[in-house]
């Protein structure tokens, strides 16, 4: 399961690489934008500072910023930054293998192989996934779909 962290920080990555020239963003303009807790939002964007994803500029005009181009920030590597693993087990982990204490013979373990498929092709998707993606995937389905969100939200008030 995608935890709470990694949804926030793909939210927060897609307004970034929304912002016009990679202009710096405070936390608080994107905690508003995006909806998304400040405080969580803070320890968050560290992380993914730490991880070289972000950089960030300090006083007037300052924030954070995309370190690298949104099409080279892919959504596995920001699992592996604030979560770890991908794998849903230890034992089939590129890197973060452990093996399992129950387990007897890992390679006639069927768990086990299901599990690796499971990774291998969450990596593929994962892997694969740039927040530019990611962007290019809503302009699509905003086109598609026009009476979105925004469209409902305006029909309520």
């Amino acid at each position: 399961m995608l935890t709470k962290k990694t949804k926030y920080a793909v939210k927060a990555l897609i307004a970034l690489a929304k912002n016009k020239d990679n202009k710096p963003m405070l936390i608080a303009e994107i905690a508003q934008q995006e909806k998304l807790p400040k405080r969580f939002l803070e320890a968050i964007l560290l992380d993914l500072k730490r991880g070289r994803i972000l950089a960030s500029r300090m006083g007037a005009g300052g924030g954070y910023f995309l370190a690298m181009p949104a099409s080279e920030i892919m959504v596995s590597a920001i699992i592996r930054i604030l979560d770890g693993p991908i794998a849903l087990l230890p034992c089939v982990s590129l890197n973060f293998y452990e093996r399992c204490e129950e387990c007897e013979d890992e390679v006639t373990c069927s768990i086990r192989e299901m599990m690796a498929r499971v990774r291998d092709a969450s990596i593929t998707i994962m892997g694969n996934t740039s927040i530019q993606d990611l962007i290019n995937k809503e302009d699509e389905l905003t086109k598609l779909n026009p009476k979105s969100k925004s469209t409902e939200d305006s029909d309520i008030k």
